[in-house]
Formats: structure tokens, C-alpha cells, sequence
């Protein structure tokens, strides 16, 4: 079975969701800003009901916009507390657009996913305390450019369906072959419409048979099928096919396997004149082959693949993010208020501050001439956050005859990576340990004209001492986090040391000084990745791994591009 176009999907969809918004939860849409997205919005919206809520949300919507909060004019006015209404209350019964959804911040999408798993939004603040009823559904702009660019997981298993229009041309983009009269009968037959348990039971066995592990993607599937008979009355067997397909597909971690099964004896022919009858089991099982097929003729090419890829080396989506946010008094992206006092670099939030005290000011009136009254409880200081920069310290073995080929790779993943830490001003560094000591040759730096003079010409050759790379690299990577900058060691080695600390030769004392070196490096609080470049993987190297308390990658034949993926990924750990 051939699954129809991705605009065809996408059209299917947009009606589904305007027949029943809350229960479907919403739609995560993948497509850059231009004509084919702005078309395919225009007709989902003409879909809704008139009257329908709406409410655009940027990721970065703070909780006061978001759920409500004190009205401070009204309350200024009133004398007394007066709360005010949340985006979120506001948009009771219609649809939150999140802009930008793959960078969306954690506690907005806290907020979104507990709305759409309650159906209300509590708020507590300045001494209210409310409940407001937040039955909405998400339709979630996702408008990565990279593949590893996409929502929060835990909002996508929300959402029933997951739409790619990246491939998507204008000339394809024509307008949605539904209409706001279809949708409203949808709506009203709807209540109506159910799905025979074989067809519930082969939905579940498909989630399960494709390795989805959620149990609402099935929950969401049978909303979809009831959908799909109230809009196109449809069996109830052609309705799982494509509520499988729409809901199921894109959430598959796996294909189903083919497990034999042990032959069973023929059946007893039927006696002459008896009508054959099929039994409930057959039906679940029949029903079952063929949800299975449409389900897996419409995975995306390349998607079983990704997920592998994420499985072992971290979810991509986390790649790249260098550094901790972290509080901060003075700048940064703020991020409410608290109770203080300023001084010592903190700063008093006004706004804040008059929310604080305005519920009080008929208490507080003296009959003189009117004026805000403020008391020392009432200060609040503005909260900020920022991302510490982040340094990426490459330590490599420049030892022996193979030396020069890992000095190269090393090269140029630190060219790759300075490319892309020039973008957010993060740091690259280069330590090369051979003959009785190691060296800086590369201090941190994010400006690439630098750091490709000074790796013109790296010296390899000698000895392995690699307890004095460790060491120059812990000491290179404490001062940065001492300056505010959250540091990564990259070891590049075979972990077979025969250089001990003093410059001796000997392997059982340098192997004994290097495993020393990282346990100081690990309990130095230091992140580290170990990658084995030996021709065949050293349980040395993954011994040191070990005492580093870090990720070990045996990459024998690692080449620039690789060494700096593994950098990127092991940020993500």
C-alpha cells in the first residue's frame, strides 16, 4: 500500500484536528515560513468554527502571560486584589499556535503538556489562587532547519499528529479539499461515532508491534479513526488503516519482527451445508495484517535510522547546546522576580515590586495625599539566566608512528568546531602529550584566524606520557570553569601510557599515574570522552574512560568530521 502525499496528509489532518481539537491534542507541523505553511494554516483556520479561540505563544512566554496573574492597574484602581486571565484561559476550547516550537524552553512546555493532560491551569501568585478550565489543542510550528532540530519529545507524544511539509512545493500547496460546512457536520456526528473492539485491539497491537512505548499514541489513533468515520464515513477497518497511518507511523522506533510461528495442524473441514463464520480472534488478527502494512508502508524514509542514531549517541536534538544556563544577578534573560533587597549588583524590578504592594495600599492609607505605599517586604529583584560559554579541550597523543595521522584528524575536527563555537563565541583548545610531557599548543579561542596558525605545524613522535596530558588539560579546563566556562575533555589514545609523571620510562608506573591523573580529573568534577584511535580497540583506553567517569568511542579509523560529532554528542551525556 502507497501511502498519498505528504500534502494530501497534511490537508487529512488539519480537517481531523478542526473536528475535534481537544481530544486529538493538537499537530506538530515542520515547515520553514513561506507559502506552502502559510497556505496550509490559512486552511486549517477557515476550518474552525467561527469564534474559535486563537492565541499565538512565542517559546519564550513568560508564566504571567501564560496562566495569569495579579492585575496591577485593576488592583492599583480596586484597593484590592484583581487577577487577571492567562493566555491559556483565554483560549479555552480553541488552539495555542507555539511559534518556533523546537525552541520552546522547558517550563512553558511543562505548562502546555500538564494543560493538555488536566484540561485546566491553576495559578498561584501574589496570594491568589485560581483554577481556570484550558481545554485547548497545540499546533506546534516546528521550523528547524537541521534534522536534529525538532519540539520536546514530551509535547510531541501529546499532539496526534506529526506533519513534514518540508518537501513540499508551492505548486503542490493547493487549497485543502475540506471545507468549514464538512467540519461542522464531522462535529455533530461525532459524539455518535465508536470503533468495534477488533479494531481498538489492532490498533493497540500495531503500537505495540512498531515499539511504541507511549500508551497514548493508541489512544490517540482510535480519536483519530472516530474522527475520520464522522468526517468521511468510513468503515471501521478503513479508518484504523489511516488513523495508523496518520498517527502511528511517524512515532515507530522499530519493524515489526517476523517471528515464526509454530505450524498447526489443518483445520477440520466444515461439514457440507454449514456456512463457515469467521471467529473474533480471526477478525483481530486480519484486521491487525493490515493496519500493520498501511502502518508501515507510511514510515518516512530515513526516520528508523535517525532513531537508532539517537539511541546511541544521545537525542540530537540536545547536540550543540554548549553550556549551562545558569542564575545570574545582573544580566542576562530574565526570568521572574524574588523577594530582596538591591545592592551588591542586584536589581530592584519595579513592576514587581508594585504588584507586591498593591493589595495593601487601603490598609496602608494615612489620608494624606495619594501615593503608593511600600514596605521593605515588598522590594523584589529582578532573576536572570544565562548560558555559560563552553570549551571544548582536545587531548591528544601525539606519540609513536601513527602520531601524525591523529595530530591531522585532530586538526580538523578543531577547525569544525571553531567554525561553529565562532557563531556563539565558545572556546576550542588543542593539548598534545609526547616524549616526557604535553604542551598547549593551542589556547582556548573562538577566533578561527589564530587557531589556524597555530596549528600549522604540530610536532609528533616519542614517548607516551600520558598522565602529563591529563594533567595539563585538568589544570587548562579548571582555570576556564573558574572563569565561568563549562569545559569538555576529548582524549584522543590508545590508553597505553609508558611515560610516567617524573618523565621515566616504564609502562606498569605511567599506567598507574594516568589512572591517577583521571580520578583527579573526574573528582575535579570535569567532563571527559575517551576515543580509542588504536587500530583495534584497548581495553586500556576503556579503562581510562572508566577512571574518568566518561563515554568511551573506539573510532580506529576516525576522521575530522567524526571526532567532532563525538564531541558535539558527548555534551549531550
Amino acid at each position: 500500500m502507497s501511502a498519498p502525499s505528504p500534502w494530501a496528509d497534511a490537508g487529512l489532518a488539519a480537517a481531523l484536528l478542526a473536528v475535534d481539537p481537544v481530544g486529538l491534542g493538537g499537530l506538530a507541523l515542520r515547515a520553514r515560513h513561506g507559502p506552502v505553511r502559510e497556505t496550509w494554516l490559512a486552511g486549517f483556520r477557515s476550518l474552525l468554527p467561527e469564534g474559535t479561540p486563537q492565541r499565538r505563544l512565542p517559546p519564550r512566554t513568560d508564566d504571567e502571560r501564560l496562566l495569569g496573574g495579579l492585575d496591577l492597574v485593576a488592583t492599583l484602581d480596586a484597593g484590592r486584589p484583581v487577577a487577571s486571565r492567562g493566555l491559556l484561559a483565554e483560549c479555552d476550547g480553541g488552539v495555542v499556535t507555539l511559534t518556533m516550537a523546537e525552541r520552546a524552553e522547558r517550563g512553558l512546555v511543562a505548562r502546555l503538556t500538564r494543560a493538555l493532560d488536566t484540561g485546566e491551569v491553576r495559578t498561584e501568585r501574589d496570594g491568589l489562587s485560581r483554577v481556570s478550565p484550558t481545554r485547548i489543542a497545540v499546533l506546534a510550528l516546528d521550523e528547524g532547519a537541521e534534522a536534529d532540530e525538532r519540539p520536546p519529545a514530551a509535547l510531541l507524544d501529546r499532539l496526534a499528529f506529526r506533519i513534514d511539509l518540508s518537501a513540499v512545493t508551492a505548486r503542490e500547496a493547493t487549497s485543502l479539499p475540506y471545507n468549514a460546512q464538512d467540519v461542522a457536520i464531522a462535529r455533530a456526528a461525532l459524539p455518535r461515532e465508536t470503533l468495534p473492539v477488533e479494531a481498538t485491539e489492532a490498533l493497540v497491537a500495531t503500537a505495540a508491534a512498531f515499539g511504541i512505548g507511549s500508551a497514548r499514541a493508541a489512544l490517540l489513533a482510535l480519536r483519530t479513526a472516530q474522527a475520520l468515520r464522522a468526517l468521511l464515513r468510513l468503515a471501521p477497518e478503513e479508518a484504523a488503516e489511516i488513523a495508523a497511518r496518520l498517527v502511528l507511523a511517524p512515532r515507530a522506533t522499530q519493524i515489526p519482527s517476523e517471528a515464526s510461528e509454530p505450524e498447526e495442524a489443518p483445520p477440520d473441514p466444515p461439514d457440507p451445508g454449514e456456512e463457515e463464520t469467521e471467529s473474533a480472534e480471526d477478525t483481530v488478527s486480519r484486521l491487525t495484517d493490515r493496519v500493520l502494512e498501511a502502518t508501515e508502508a507510511a514510515i518516512p524514509a530515513g526516520l528508523l535510522e535517525a532513531l537508532s542514531a539517537d539511541a546511541k549517541g544521545g537525542r540530537e536534538g540536545d547536540l550543540g547546546r554548549a553550556g549551562a544556563e545558569r542564575q545570574a544577578p545582573d544580566r542576562g534573560r530574565p526570568i521572574g522576580a524574588r523577594p530582596g533587597r538591591p545592592g551588591g549588583g542586584r536589581r530592584i524590578d519595579i513592576v514587581a515590586t508594585l504588584r507586591a504592594a498593591a493589595p495593601w495600599q487601603r490598609l496602608r492609607a494615612d489620608g494624606g495625599p495619594a501615593r503608593v505605599h511600600l514596605r521593605a517586604g515588598d522590594l523584589r529583584i529582578r532573576r536572570f539566566k544565562r548560558r555559560s560559554a563552553s570549551a571544548t579541550v582536545f587531548v591528544v597523543d601525539a606519540s609513536g608512528s601513527t602520531a601524525m595521522a591523529r595530530l591531522a584528524e585532530a586538526k580538523g575536527a578543531v577547525e569544525i568546531l571553531l567554525a561553529e563555537a565562532y557563531v556563539r563565541r565558545d572556546l576550542v583548545a588543542l593539548v598534545a602529550f609526547r616524549g616526557d610531557g604535553a604542551d598547549v599548543l593551542l589556547p582556548p579561542t573562538a577566533a578561527p584566524a589564530l587557531a589556524r596558525r597555530r596549528l600549522a605545524e604540530l610536532p609528533g613522535g616519542g614517548g607516551t606520557p600520558l598522565a602529563a596530558g591529563i594533567d595539563a588539560a585538568a589544570a587548562l579546563a579548571r582555570r576556564l570553569a573558574e572563569r565561568g566556562t563549562a569545559p569538555q575533555l576529548v582524549l584522543l589514545t590508545d590508553g597505553r601510557a609508558n611515560i610516567d609523571r617524573r618523565g621515566h620510562p616504564g609502562r606498569p608506573a605511567a599506567t598507574e599515574d594516568a589512572t591517577a591523573s583521571a580520578r583527579a580529573a573526574r573528582a575535579a568534577g570535569l567532563q571527559a570522552l575517551v576515543i580509542d584511535t588504536g587500530p583495534r580497540p584497548r581495553p586500556e583506553a576503556a579503562a581510562l574512560a572508566k577512571a574518568l567517569g566518561g563515554p568511551y568511542l573506539a573510532l580506529p579509523r576516525a576522521d575530522a568530521h567524526r571526532l567532532s560529532a563525538a564531541a558535539r554528542a558527548a555534551r549531550a551525556l
